[in-house]
């Protein structure tokens, strides 16, 4: 079961559009996988499209799911919606689902959600069980990718210097902290201090906005190029 989920205010954020594309993925990845988030974020779809058609009195914090208007409850706009529906001069445009993206890491073979299915042609750099694939984003200092862990591999003990977004895609990790399965949405910052290491092998979509500080052992010689591999 899945156990960490993205804050109300960024699940808000996202229905609203204003959420970088990074940050916008990882949600929209997170609330595929998650029904629970899936239904919040409806209703705060919702409760957006209202305030937009002036139908609820606009507010600072998300309304709560019993407080929701419908576009059904203003008249104005309801026939307005029934006028667009029985033009007969309205296009017709089919609509097809997005086929499966599957992608090939390290002879593993992994599904992408709908919101990552884009970048299934991305190139890979690996360096032991890690392999990395960025996304081409041109957010500045923030790194989006897709990280994969080999079998019985890891990433040696490490912080953060900035704040790192972590969506388990596929697979399970562990740290010192948690057990992990597939739709948890881990966000770590510079209190954080773990060392993930995976049994099964996994993929992960991140999101980093400054390079990891390794704190032990010869990885610590990583930190010379840390804003180079993070």
């Amino acid at each position: 079961m899945i156990k960490y989920h993205p804050a109300d205010d960024l699940l808000y954020a996202h229905a609203a559009g204003s959420l970088p594309a990074s940050m916008s993925i990882a949600v929209a990845a997170h609330s595929e996988m998650c029904e629970a988030c899936a239904k919040k974020l409806a209703l705060f779809e919702n409760q957006i499209a209202d305030e937009a058609f002036g139908l609820a009195e606009a507010s600072e914090t998300p309304l709560d799911s019993d407080n929701l208007l419908t576009a059904a409850d203003n008249d104005e706009f309801a026939g307005m919606l029934t006028a667009i529906m029985n033009d007969e001069q309205m296009p017709s445009t089919p609509i097809s689902p997005s086929p499966k993206s599957d992608i090939d890491v390290a002879g593993e073979r992994y599904t992408l959600p709908t919101a990552l299915r884009r970048y299934h042609h991305l190139g890979w750099s690996s360096v032991g069980a890690l392999s990395r694939a960025r996304l081409p984003l041109n957010e500045g200092d923030t790194r989006a990718s897709l990280l994969h862990i080999g079998m019985n591999g890891g990433v040696p003990s490490h912080t953060h210097k900035g704040t790192e977004v972590t969506l388990l895609l596929s697979g399970h990790f562990e740290d010192e902290h948690d057990s992990y399965v597939p739709g948890d949405f881990i966000i770590l910052d510079s209190s954080d201090h773990h060392t993930p290491q995976t049994h099964d092998g996994c993929l992960c979509y991140t999101v980093a906005d400054a390079p990891l500080h390794f704190t032990k052992g010869v990885s610590q010689l990583l930190n010379a190029v840390g804003h180079v591999i993070y």
